[in-house]
């Protein structure tokens, strides 16, 4: 393991701690590369702090840079022809974002912006296009992240077209429980206003899917969410 007082100051991203450095070995996007080859592909980036609320990004703005969350939460958003805003994805520590878009001549095709206080590592599209042509592991990676997106997308289409807002919930709350456990205390990590985009409903019908879901042994209050019975609302499920 490389240790980060070890490395030459000139290849050092200023501001990457120790633990930035593991958060970054674990995420899909460099998982499987060296350190070296890390740290050669992050020289050119740069860790900055965004306060909340701040727009990375517009749609249309070219795309010359990716981000990886180390600190904070951001979301992807595109407005309909009214200005209403949509929530295309959230993404939260360790979660990279944008890197598809570089490859595109067409800019961003979303808005970026801060849902928290963020810390964030900025890579340019110039060092992503060098690790590409140096190391092949890399490009691997990129095209693995590009497909996970996409699958992700498609499987939020599918749940908008089939399922009701009280299922999404539903699968929303049972991914953040623990694998094979029978009752849980999670907290939501976002708003539930945010929350309510992100699963493409208003905020009023998202309470009304949290009461639905009290006869199955959920309970609700503020961001804490205590679930008794995760066979019961699993059971709930269309298919289940």
């Amino acid at each position: 393991m490389i240790e980060l007082s070890r490395i030459d100051p000139t290849k050092r991203t200023g501001g990457l701690r120790e633990d930035d450095f593991q958060l970054l070995k674990a995420s899909p996007l460099f998982k499987a590369l060296t350190d070296e080859a890390i740290i050669s592909l992050i020289s050119d980036g740069h860790i900055k702090t965004f306060d909340r609320k701040t727009t990375l990004f517009v749609k249309g703005e070219q795309a010359d840079r990716f981000y990886l969350v180390l600190e904070g939460w951001v979301k992807l958003t595109r407005e309909s022809l009214e200005g209403q805003e949509s929530i295309i994805s959230v993404f939260a520590k360790g979660e990279t974002f944008a890197e598809a878009a570089v490859f595109s001549r067409q800019g961003y095709p979303v808005n970026a912006i801060t849902v928290s206080q963020c810390r964030l590592l900025v890579v340019p599209a110039s060092s992503t296009f060098r690790a590409i042509k140096e190391n092949s592991e890399y490009a691997l990676n990129i095209v693995a992240s590009m497909a996970r997106h996409m699958h992700n997308l498609v499987k939020q289409i599918e749940q908008l077209s089939v399922q009701s807002s009280t299922e999404r919930l539903a699968n929303f709350l049972l991914s953040q429980c623990p694998k094979g456990a029978k009752e849980a205390t999670i907290y939501l990590p976002i708003e539930k206003s945010l929350l309510a985009g992100r699963l493409g409903m208003q905020p009023e019908t998202l309470s009304r899917s949290f009461a639905k879901l009290r006869k199955l042994g959920l309970q609700s209050r503020g961001n804490k969410v205590t679930i008794s019975n995760i066979p019961a609302i699993r059971s709930s499920l269309k298919g289940n």
